[in-house]
C-alpha cells in the first residue's frame, strides 16, 4: 500500500500529459451519424457520387460561432483510425492527396446553412463528388470519387484556434459498379472484338451466296445461241399438188 501511495502523485502528471497530447481530445463530440439520403431519391448512389442528408440542427448547441467553417471529411473506410484533424484553417487536405492521406475535406459550410428543419419545398441534400470542374489541388474541391469504396464521412468544425467539434463517422458507403459479365475481363474483351470484326465478313459471304444461287436458277441465253424456228409454206407456193391440179 505504501509503495502505491508514493507512486500515485508521480503518475498523475504523466497521465495528464498523455491526455493532452491525444489527437482530438479537446474536440466537442456531436452524437450524430451522417446518413445517406432517402433511398427513393433518384441518383442517390452513382459510380462516382453519393448523396447525404444535411445535418440540420446538429450544430445549434455546439460552442462555435456562425462564421466557423464546417467541413465534410471524406475518407477511405480503412483510413478513419489514422485521421488527423488539421490544426489550423490554412492546412490543406485537398482531394489531390486522397490516395496518400486516405482522406480529404470538402463541402465547406457554416452553422447558418444547417439550421433546424424548416418548411420548404427545396431538397436539402449534400451530393459528394458532384463537381467535375474544380481543381483537385484546391481546398474544398468536391471532385468525383475515384472508386467504388467503401467510404466513410463525418463533419468537422475547424476555426482559427484549431479543431472545435466533430460528429461520428458514418457507416460504410459503397458506390455503384459497372455491370460486368462473368468470366475473365481480358478474354471477354478480346472475344467481343473478334465477334464484332467477324460479323461483317459473314454477312458479305452470305450475300454473295444468295446472289450466286439466284443467278444460277435464272435461265440465260447466250448471243450465239439461235432459237430453232419451224418453216411454214403456204399451200399455193412450191406445191406439186397445186401444179398438177392446174
Amino acid at each position: 500500500m505504501g509503495l502505491h501511495e508514493r507512486q500515485s502523485p508521480l503518475l498523475m502528471p504523466l497521465l495528464l500529459v498523455v491526455t493532452r497530447v491525444q489527437p482530438g481530445a479537446g474536440l466537442e463530440r456531436i452524437h450524430y451519424v451522417p446518413q445517406l439520403y432517402n433511398a427513393t431519391l433518384l441518383g442517390r448512389l452513382t459510380q462516382s457520387t453519393f448523396t447525404l442528408e444535411q445535418p440540420l440542427g446538429q450544430f445549434a448547441n455546439v460552442n462555435l460561432s456562425d462564421a466557423d467553417p464546417i467541413w465534410l471529411v471524406v475518407a477511405h473506410s480503412n483510413s478513419t483510425q489514422n485521421f488527423a484533424a488539421p490544426q489550423k484553417v490554412e492546412d490543406k487536405l485537398a482531394p489531390a492527396g486522397f490516395d496518400h492521406n486516405g482522406y480529404y475535406l470538402t463541402l465547406r459550410a457554416s452553422r447558418v446553412h444547417y439550421q433546424g428543419r424548416q418548411a420548404s419545398s427545396q431538397l436539402r441534400v449534400l451530393r459528394v463528388g458532384n463537381d467535375t470542374n474544380c481543381s483537385m489541388e484546391s481546398q474544398g474541391c468536391n471532385s468525383p470519387l475515384p472508386g467504388a469504396g467503401p467510404y466513410r464521412v463525418k463533419f468537422l468544425v475547424v476555426n482559427s484556434k484549431g479543431p472545435v467539434a466533430e460528429t461520428e463517422w458514418s457507416k460504410e458507403i459503397y458506390l455503384q459498379q459497372a455491370q460486368t459479365f462473368p468470366g475473365d475481363p481480358g478474354f471477354r474483351s478480346k472475344g467481343t472484338v473478334f465477334i464484332i470484326a467477324f460479323l461483317p465478313i459473314l454477312l458479305v459471304i452470305f450475300l454473295v451466296l444468295v446472289i450466286s444461287v439466284c443467278c444460277w436458277r435464272m435461265p440465260m441465253s447466250r448471243p450465239q445461241e439461235q432459237v430453232p424456228m419451224r418453216r411454214y409454206h403456204t399451200h399455193h407456193m412450191d406445191s406439186p399438188r397445186a401444179e398438177r391440179s392446174s
